[in-house]
């Protein structure tokens, strides 16, 4: 019982971690930016209709 106890605590405190690091470097905003810098080339690079 204590085994199982202390695995998930472990894996609790792991994913404080990871959570902590994505938040303090910015991590979640930085992968943002790139997606938005890749699907901006994307529709710039799209032909357009240009009737109004």
């Amino acid at each position: 019982m204590l085994e199982v106890f202390l695995i998930i605590l472990a894996v609790l405190v792991a994913l404080f971690l990871v959570t902590f690091a994505i938040y303090w470097f910015n991590l979640d905003m930085k992968l943002v930016r790139k997606v938005y810098d890749a699907l901006q080339k994307h529709y710039d690079n799209m032909k357009r209709d240009k009737k109004l």
